[in-house]
């Protein structure tokens, strides 16, 4: 079997408090890397009883033998971005992988119709999934560049690329394909600097906060499984391994790729 070893290697996840950030932070920690994480709330997993085996992912972090540091704020904002990296490469020395999970379906389902949505819920969608992505990344190619190369993920979602049940949810996948646009577009700019960017697409993953919602918002059931070819759903360590391997040379001549981790369901590619 081949390892992956990130040691040496500084890692920064975005969203990381709870849900696939934290299991993408806990995965790159436990092949070797500093890992640093970001959140609006650095306690979020909390809110939908998701257990942790510290007292914080900073401390999760720790506990496996990794040197961590963490920063709450909202990414959104492109100050916010700047401060987190600068935070990290002072913390961690050097900054390699970036893994831009924060954001998510986060305004009420009955504000996600394309023709309904405010100007406040389109503003605040873009903010998290499409903004905290692109300052993110924006910030960190200056120090990729310093250590002749790095590797960035962008998470993006099944729904960047196909519509959802009667156009549920129209501007999270506007933007989810943006950031899987912008991820090509950036891995031609960047490729001659060593600096590979890729996107996951997850699925339906069932993180806390998917089951916690997944009654009211008809997501998550037994018939969304058995329509999977794999006969299941998502849990969040299925999207921290494809990460794992874009974040590590096991991918060292792969960039400005989409990888679906749907199971099999309703599409095979991005």
């Amino acid at each position: 079997m081949i390892a992956i070893d990130l040691s040496g290697k500084a890692a920064l996840v975005t969203g990381a408090a709870r849900g696939i950030g934290r299991a993408i932070a806990l995965r790159l920690a436990e092949a070797g890397a500093d890992v640093a994480i970001a959140d609006l709330d650095l306690s979020g997993a909390a809110e939908f009883g998701e257990q942790l085996s510290a007292a914080s992912v900073e401390e999760e972090i720790r506990d496996l033998g990794r040197r961590a540091t963490s920063f709450a704020g909202d990414l959104g904002i492109s100050v916010n971005c700047d401060a987190f990296l600068a935070k990290s490469a002072v913390a961690l020395g050097r900054i390699d992988i970036l893994v831009n999970c924060a954001g998510g379906a986060i305004v009420p389902h009955d504000s996600g119709w394309g023709s309904a949505a405010s100007d406040t819920d389109i503003e605040k969608i873009f903010a998290a999934n499409y903004g905290s992505m692109a300052y993110c990344c924006r910030a960190a190619v200056p120090y990729m560049r310093q250590s002749k190369g790095g590797a960035i993920v962008n998470i993006a979602s099944t729904a960047g690329y196909e519509s959802q049940a009667r156009g549920a949810l129209a501007h999270y996948g506007a933007f989810k394909a943006a950031v899987i646009n912008y991820a090509r577009s950036l891995a031609a700019e960047v490729g001659h600097d060593g600096i590979r960017v890729n996107t996951v697409a997850p699925g339906i993953v069932m993180t806390a906060r998917i089951a916690a919602l997944a009654a009211a918002r008809g997501i998550g059931t037994p018939d969304q499984a058995e329509a999977t070819p794999l006969r299941r759903l998502g849990q969040a360590d299925d999207i921290a391994k494809a990460v794992l391997f874009f974040a590590s040379d096991l991918s060292g001549f792969v960039t400005g790729q989409c990888l679906a981790v749907n199971g099999g369901a309703p599409s095979l590619a991005c």
